[in-house]
């Protein structure tokens, strides 16, 4: 309960308001003639911010109270509780001074904490790292049509296996630089390092933010390569899975789930970042599910933007008796049929994309 007297709000009986804060972790929101707070207790100490977050405006009462900072639940950025001034230790790297949230004077007279309405301070905003490169706007470089293989087959690099899907790719990458004039460029997501996506769609859509956040905190994980490579360089990408209990490999959708920060940009600024690139897939399994599995894909990466040529997938299976994988990977490697199967698809995808690429 809160009433007005002056300038001065009454907000309730301290000791209940402790005791509140205690059981809620040490942060409360109030609402004051409209205007959202956070109001917090530390080391016998109450402080009153504003309760939007210095970053994107994420709800500071929503997250934790750490050592007398709130860090905010989007991308943890942490402020002093009583001040609102940035902490240096943030996740995300900021300018020298990461500004300041606002905050309001309190005071504990006889049994009652107040909070002075009229002297909220000023936000001081802060400047800080966008996301490298990948902000800047896709525009394609003048050239020959840039081929992106994505391999998503999951293997210990140090302890490598024969793929029969990345040797698909692989091989058909490697003919059609020789024989269609094409650039190429091969990631396997098993060489990178990247983190798993962390859900800050799930706090807020806002939250999802394009650089993808995780990438903006951390500057060691490395799907910014996926990123750069899909999003700026690549006209044509060609991902080539296993199959795994019947669906695309584990990796495959770690990758996905990460460009939830691609897709995003649609719902929430109808900016499309994927614009006339074409995506088709090679898909190799000791048990069948090919279908399902292509129709994922197709339907992912085109709510990306990418469109796909006529008969936009590889795929291959010895069916669901057939276990020897020793003789499977025997099968592809002796193939013709399916290397040459694989090059067709880069070129139908290269053919459309020359096709789109002459409309803009």
């Amino acid at each position: 309960m809160t009433s007005v007297s002056g300038a001065w709000t009454l907000v309730g009986k301290t000791q209940d308001l402790i005791r509140e804060l205690e059981l809620a972790g040490g942060l409360k929101e109030l609402t004051i003639n409209d205007r959202k707070l956070v109001l917090s207790y530390y080391d016998g100490v109450f402080g009153a911010l504003n309760n939007k977050c210095n970053h994107m405006g994420g709800p500071l009462s929503k997250g934790r109270l750490k050592k007398g900072c709130i860090e905010c639940p989007w991308h943890y950025w942490e402020f002093n509780h009583r001040t609102g001034e940035a902490v240096r230790e943030t996740t995300e790297p900021i300018s020298s001074h990461g500004g300041t949230v606002p905050s309001l004077p309190t005071k504990i007279e006889g049994d009652f904490l107040y909070i002075d309405m009229s002297a909220e301070s000023k936000r001081i905003r802060a400047t800080y790292n966008p996301g490298s490169e990948l902000a800047r706007e896709p525009l394609r470089d003048e050239g020959k049509i840039r081929v992106l293989g994505i391999s998503t087959t999951a293997m210990d690099r140090n302890h490598p296996r024969f793929s029969t899907s990345e040797e698909l790719l692989k091989k058909a990458l490697g003919k059609a630089a020789l024989e269609i004039n094409v650039e190429t460029k091969f990631l396997a997501l098993s060489d990178l390092n990247f983190r798993h996506c962390e859900g800050f769609y799930s706090k807020s859509e806002k939250a999802c933010t394009w650089p993808c956040s995780i990438t903006k905190m951390d500057p060691s994980d490395q799907m910014i390569q996926v990123y750069e490579n899909m999003v700026h360089w690549a006209d044509v990408v060609i991902l080539s899975t296993p199959i795994r209990w019947g669906n695309a490999s584990s990796l495959y959708y770690k990758m996905a789930e990460r460009l939830n920060s691609v897709q995003n940009q649609i719902t929430m600024k109808n900016r499309v970042l994927i614009q006339n690139k074409v995506a088709a897939f090679i898909i190799t399994g000791g048990q069948d599910n090919i279908q399902s599995v292509s129709g994922q894909m197709l339907n992912f990466f085109g709510e990306l933007g990418f469109v796909s040529p006529a008969f936009p997938y590889v795929g291959h299976s010895l069916g669901w008796s057939a276990e020897d994988m020793e003789r499977n990977v025997d099968y592809v490697k002796e193939s013709e049929n399916l290397h040459q199967q694989s090059f067709e698809l880069v070129q139908r995808a290269v053919d459309l994309s020359k096709k789109l690429l002459a409309t803009t």
